[in-house]
């Protein structure tokens, strides 16, 4: 069995300035202020639409990410409903076969110390889940019959496309204390990097919602 922390990948090449001036050409159509377009005037009018809640203009843009998370966590993912996914299906993969490495692959839950008597507990029944699932294999049963023994903990890919409005719409809900902490974990993590690389359009996120 191989336990690993939760990752995220952005797929989608992000160029922040032509996303940008791209949000601003699609946006000042709204007020026909095209005439006002410069090299430094796309972050100030970004800006000003995102603190007047005009935030339509930006669904013109999309991004995908690849999220590396348990199942549990991807379930609550799946709720947003503008968006696309492509999930890594229990019913095909096989992970008694060698490119799954023989073997499970479980997140590793991130409010217990390896040393905690809850994470010890949880180990055990993540091995037990593993040799329950490779004996019904085994046995002749299919993956998507022995699906059925599989843990909220098992590792998921999930492939997630999001307009940038609903991004912020996603990072509002997931990037806050009152969300589950794996859900935290990874939400925060994917607001860091988007703050990083589009910081015009995701900084007020960042400075309202530090990480806990």
């Amino acid at each position: 069995m191989k336990i690993i922390k939760p990752s995220f990948e952005i797929l989608t090449a992000l160029d922040s300035r032509e996303i940008l001036k791209t949000i601003e050409r699609i946006g000042r159509v709204c007020y026909k202020s095209e005439d006002r377009i410069n090299e430094e005037s796309a972050g100030r009018f970004i800006r000003n639409l995102l603190s007047r809640g005009h935030e339509s203009v930006i669904e013109h843009v999309s991004v995908t990410a690849k999220v590396i998370c348990d199942r549990g966590v991807s379930h609550e993912i799946v709720r947003h409903r503008i968006a696309s996914y492509s999930q890594e299906s229990t019913r095909y993969c096989n992970y008694s076969l060698g490119k799954f490495g023989n073997e499970l692959t479980v997140i590793r839950p991130c409010f217990w110390e390896e040393s905690d008597e809850c994470y010890q507990i949880w180990r055990k029944s993540m091995e037990e889940a593993e040799r329950v699932y490779l004996d019904l294999i085994s046995r002749g049963a299919s993956p998507q019959e022995a699906r059925s023994v599989l843990p909220n903990s098992l590792k998921t890919e999930l492939v997630m496309t999001m307009n940038l409005r609903e991004w912020r719409h996603f990072f509002r809900l997931r990037a806050d204390e009152h969300a589950h902490p794996q859900m935290q974990e990874i939400a925060f993590m994917m607001l860091e990097e988007f703050h990083r690389r589009l910081p015009v359009l995701f900084e007020d996120l960042w400075a309202e919602k530090p990480p806990v």
